[in-house]
């Protein structure tokens, strides 16, 4: 069995993500999402357990995803889940850098995992989940950009 991971902090997730779950969960036989703790990203305006919830409506229709969350290393993470591939979607040249360098590292700290790049579909590739957390702070439409699934519980986590 091929276990495929996405990996990222989805905050919130949006239709970005999901078109490159959508494809992934094509490409392995299980795909794990992973809300991984990032120390880079100190904008958070949504709770480990609110990311969750809301992977967990957008993914449920998905029969071959499982969500979950971890704190530590991700090669921490595949090495206890026997992971074979690691899958990260890319918008731009700025995510290639960043991710090509993430890939070596985490190939030095487990030489048996693979990354594979998904690049984004053009009407995802200047989408980001920080754009969308800016529309809801100032009371923006979030639709055209968030699964369905999860504008209601969106409005009703809005801090201001």
């Amino acid at each position: 069995m091929k276990i495929g991971i996405y990996p990222g902090s989805f905050a919130p997730i949006t239709k970005g993500h999901m078109d490159i779950i959508l494809r992934a969960s094509k490409l392995v036989d299980k795909l794990i999402i992973a809300l991984l703790y990032n120390p880079a990203k100190t904008d958070m305006q949504f709770s480990v357990e609110d990311r969750l919830h809301m992977m967990h409506l957008a993914t449920s229709d998905i029969g071959n995803v499982i969500v979950d969350s971890h704190s530590g290393l991700l090669v921490e993470y595949i090495q206890n889940k026997n992971i074979d591939l690691i899958i990260k979607g890319i918008r731009n040249s700025t995510d290639f850098e960043y991710e090509a360098q993430m890939a070596v590292i985490n190939k030095k700290l487990h030489g048996n995992i693979e990354t594979i790049f998904l690049l984004s579909s053009p009407e995802y590739t200047l989408l980001s989940s920080s754009v969308v957390r800016e529309l809801i702070h100032f009371g923006g439409n979030i639709e055209e950009f968030v699964p369905k699934q999860i504008i209601t519980t969106l409005h009703s986590l809005q801090k201001y």
